[in-house]
């Protein structure tokens, strides 16, 4: 089985160190809860609002499952498939993805997640008929540093604070962990006023 990509951008991995919570913990915008809490695919809300969706991997490759990163069914020091990839509405990134896909989940009829390319991990999850979708966490990130140099190479628009949400998905009983950062511009923050931006992202 094919794992690794013979070219990947020079940040990847990004990573996300995030304290995950559930979404009772904060107070949000009305918007921003339903991109948040939105239990169907991404991939198809995104390409609604736009009329170009594409998908750039930014690279994928297994290492162990850090312990920030551990959860009830994918432990730390497992071997995860890791891959990072963003989602772009009309040449416009909108969302950053990082995926845990740990090799014990692929096998059987989910190996060929492991050589999807540049297609949408969600969307092809969510064609499945045996897909399970457990809580939804979200994340405040107010100094992303993780996130602070790609936000950069991206030439963003700078903003005081980034949402992101994960959750695990089960296929047959196999855990695949999917994280997402909406990025600034996103349309999760189309009715967040300009007081939430600033001069300086760090």
């Amino acid at each position: 089985m094919f794992y690794y990509m013979n070219e990947i951008h020079p940040l990847f991995p990004v990573n996300l160190v995030a304290d995950w919570q559930d979404i009772s913990s904060f107070v949000l915008d009305e918007m921003l809860v339903d991109w948040l809490l939105d239990p169907n695919s991404l991939t198809e809300r995104l390409k609604s609002h736009c009329h170009d969706f594409r998908v750039e991997v930014l690279g994928q490759r297994v290492e162990p499952c850090a312990v920030l990163e551990e959860n009830r069914d994918i432990k730390a020091g497992e071997p995860v498939l890791v891959r990072e990839v963003l989602l772009y509405c009309d040449d416009i990134p909108h969302v950053f993805a990082r995926s845990l896909l740990p090799l014990s989940s692929l096998t059987g009829d989910q190996q060929h997640l492991a050589n999807i390319g540049n297609q949408s991990l969600g969307q092809l999850l969510f064609k499945n008929p045996d897909l399970e979708r457990r809580n939804i966490e979200v994340s405040l990130f107010e100094h992303p540093s993780c996130l602070a140099r790609l936000i950069q190479d991206l030439n963003l628009a700078t903003q005081t604070s980034l949402w992101g949400r994960r959750s695990l998905f089960y296929l047959k009983e196999k855990p695949l962990m999917v994280a997402e950062v909406f990025l600034p511009g996103s349309f999760a923050y189309s009715t967040i006023t300009k007081d939430s931006l600033q001069h300086d992202f760090c």
